[in-house]
């Protein structure tokens, strides 16, 4: 197998617990990127503690880098493999800042790890 075929593009899931994200907040916070809401399937008669708000996402592309956002979790992906752009990692600093948890829950497991990436024009050093 080559390198290129070993090289996945950029995937990465960051939670935050307690406090639920304000969506509609967030993407007018957002507004420098292509922000999209997406509304969440509401059943009417379902029994459900996520049934309100929780279904609801937030879509946001930078260059690259796209963040699917909802009330607890956040999935940063690409869909292909490709250096971050300046606007890739404004936007990845903001997600992290909003989701500081790399676990879905306190207890000690299910640690998420952020995978390697390349960032485009990085400066030298």
């Amino acid at each position: 197998m080559s390198l290129i075929q070993m090289i996945k593009p950029y995937h990465y899931v960051r939670f935050r617990w307690w406090k639920r994200v304000d969506l509609k907040k967030v993407a007018e916070d957002f507004g420098l990127f292509n922000v999209e809401m997406i509304i969440g399937p509401k059943i009417e008669g379902e029994i459900s503690f996520f049934k309100a708000h929780e279904r609801d996402e937030l879509k946001v592309k930078a260059d690259t880098l796209t963040a699917r956002l909802s009330s607890f979790k956040v999935l940063l992906f690409q869909k292909e493999v490709a250096p971050l752009t300046t606007r890739d990692m404004e936007l990845r600093k903001k997600v992290l800042e909003l989701y500081p948890r790399n676990r879905s829950t306190p207890f000690p497991w299910l640690f998420t790890q952020e995978p390697e990436f390349e960032v485009a024009n990085k400066p030298s050093i």
